[in-house]
């Protein structure tokens, strides 16, 4: 099996725009992915995903930020301290309109890149997989209850 990618895709009735928003802002994000998130929507930006009472803090920097259509960060690197040029997995957000909705394509790349052993890597890889399966469909969730306030 290779390691080196997740890819998901899944279609919401939401707009772009509405889209972009849940997914790059963190009062959203700490909605359908962590319990709590601290960053700036702007490229270069660093911040934290927070989960339990600060059980699991990662550290994360925006890499791009082109609203309404791609938003990707990187995290999960070595000591979760943000430094420029280590190795680091990088999560993209792709939004593409379609029909009355939109098609978000979220990829993780980076696993083989962070020098883990290979055991390693399909075990960090296998539960980032785990992670997406559950993440994206509450994503989807979030997003109808959000639509339907509005």
């Amino acid at each position: 099996m290779e390691y080196g990618s997740i890819e998901r895709e899944i279609y919401v009735e939401a707009s772009p725009e509405v889209v972009y928003e849940v997914v790059s802002k963190p009062e959203h994000v700490s909605q359908w992915w962590t319990d709590d998130a601290h960053f700036d929507s702007a490229p270069g930006a660093v911040g934290e995903l927070v989960w339990g009472d600060r059980v699991e803090v990662r550290a994360m920097a925006v890499v791009d930020a082109d609203p309404p259509r791609l938003f990707s960060f990187r995290w999960c690197y070595p000591g979760d301290k943000v430094e420029d040029g280590a190795a680091s997995l990088l999560v993209t957000f792709e939004l593409v309109a379609s029909g009355t909705g939109t098609r978000i394509l979220l990829t993780e790349t980076g696993f083989r890149e962070m020098g883990w052993e290979e055991a390693k890597v399909a075990e960090q890889h296998g539960e980032h997989v785990t992670g997406w399966d559950h993440y994206l469909p509450r994503l989807g969730e979030y997003l109808a209850r959000l639509v339907r306030s509005q």
